[in-house]
């Protein structure tokens, strides 16, 4: 980029106001057929036609129904290769009957309960308001339309099939939004460092000896020590883990037997594990199962475990988070940013895309307005209700980060002052990643 080059058009809330009627009728048209999964035909089908009239890149994916979207700035310095900056929004629903009472709700089984309706419509909106002034754009715009948030491991798919590289050089920085019915409307929730939960699955079948109930003595009961292994768990975690990176442990599955009058031969646990650093999570897929199998042992049963670690943590690179709530705050106002004290524990794909790329992901409140608490169902449930007043601004949001981002970068000049961190693991200063 050359010294002389004009500054970037930023996008603006009147150009984003003028999206809004817009945005509403694609929200409402995604809402009403939702689709599940990493397979979204139609969803990819009507996000297409949204920027059908665009001159942007657009690449579908090969083992998944995502899209790429590339949209190329305007200013380039004599390489041609200018920095990138990608935006994503998951398109995914649950399979979860609708009960809403919206008049666009889903009749089809499964419902947009987690809004990623509003996700995907926010991502159009951002590509429209960014290719409005993409002749000043001091670079490259990565879009990732992503199927399979919800437990498909849709943006590890979308890695694999080269999303970082699709603008021909590495992305510098990444960004998500993801919406809240439960949270106050148009208000920005996030932090920097650790910020949601890495998700880990252990599978235990215990192996005993089955035999008649009145005579327990003479079996190797899996019930009673299953019994056992949920409690020690609960009191492993608490005397071993540092309470300040805490780690959750919740048995939700514990089954076994046929009849009262019966010690079955086996009994089967599943359970979650929520972590918030790698550190923890490394340990835990390491100690967890140990911890099952010498318990078992120790009643003279066999234990067999199966541990995975299904999703990292998602951890918000310092100087990139700082920035994401400088962005929002000069467009919205400081009142209207929530800085967190403490990390979610729910879990997110995007932790993918933050394990590669510096970047920042948070949460902005939907909450339907004039809804009291106490009536704001949360995400995920049959009855979650996110309001479209927040479109317009969630678009601007992404748009304004991404041009700004792109401007930061131009000035900046050399690649280390651009990346903001490592790629590797989000860390701002060489040192232990960012808690």
């Amino acid at each position: 980029m050359t010294d002389t080059a004009p500054a970037a058009s930023l996008p603006t809330h009147e150009s984003a106001q003028a999206l809004l009627p817009a945005l509403q009728d694609l929200r409402r048209d995604l809402h009403r057929f939702p689709e599940i999964g990493l397979d979204l035909p139609q969803t990819q089908r009507r996000v297409e036609e949204a920027l059908a009239d665009l001159d942007v890149e657009v690449t579908r994916g090969t083992g998944l129904s995502s899209l790429t979207v590339v949209l190329r700035g305007g200013r380039r310095d004599e390489s041609g290769a200018p920095a990138a900056v990608l935006l994503r929004g998951d398109m995914d629903a649950l399979p979860v009957e609708e009960a809403t009472g919206f008049g666009f709700a889903s009749t089809n089984g499964a419902m947009h309960a987690c809004g990623h309706d509003l996700h995907t419509t926010g991502l159009v909106g951002a590509v429209r308001l960014l290719h409005d002034i993409r002749d000043s754009l001091a670079g490259d715009v990565v879009f990732m339309f992503q199927p399979g948030e919800e437990g498909w491991d849709g943006a590890g798919r979308m890695i694999d099939e080269g999303v970082l590289e699709a603008a021909g050089v590495p992305v510098v920085a990444a960004y998500g939004v993801h919406v809240s019915a439960d949270q106050d409307l148009g208000r920005l929730y996030s932090k920097p460092g650790s910020y949601m939960a890495a998700f880990s699955r252990m599978d235990v079948v215990i192996r005993g000896k089955g035999g008649h109930a009145s005579r327990p003595h003479t079996t190797s009961d899996p019930i009673q020590t299953g019994a056992a292994i949920v409690g020690q768990l609960q009191e492993y975690v608490s005397r071993r883990f540092d309470v300040f990176d805490p780690i959750v442990v919740t048995v939700g599955q514990f089954t076994g037997g046929t009849a009262a009058n019966v010690v079955p031969d086996t009994a089967a646990l599943a359970v979650g594990v929520r972590t918030f650093s790698e550190t923890t999570t490394t340990r835990a897929a390491a100690e967890l199962p140990a911890l099952v199998r010498d318990l078992a042992a120790a009643h003279g049963l066999g234990a067999d475990v199966e541990y995975e670690t299904v999703l990292p943590p998602t951890i918000n690179d310092d100087a990139e988070n700082a920035f994401y709530r400088e962005t929002f705050a000069e467009l919205f106002g400081e009142d209207r940013v929530e800085l967190l004290d403490n990390p979610r524990a729910g879990s997110e794909d995007f932790s993918r895309i933050l394990m590669a790329v510096p970047g920042s992901y948070g949460h902005l409140g939907a909450a339907m307005p004039g809804t009291v608490a106490e009536e704001q169902d949360s995400n995920h449930s049959p009855r979650a209700r996110h309001s479209e007043d927040a479109l317009a601004d969630h678009a601007l949001f992404l748009a304004r980060l991404a041009a700004a981002r792109l401007e930061k970068a131009a000035r900046a000049g050399s690649r280390d002052e651009r990346g903001g961190g490592s790629p590797a693991t989000g860390r701002t200063d060489g040192g232990e990643a960012a808690e």
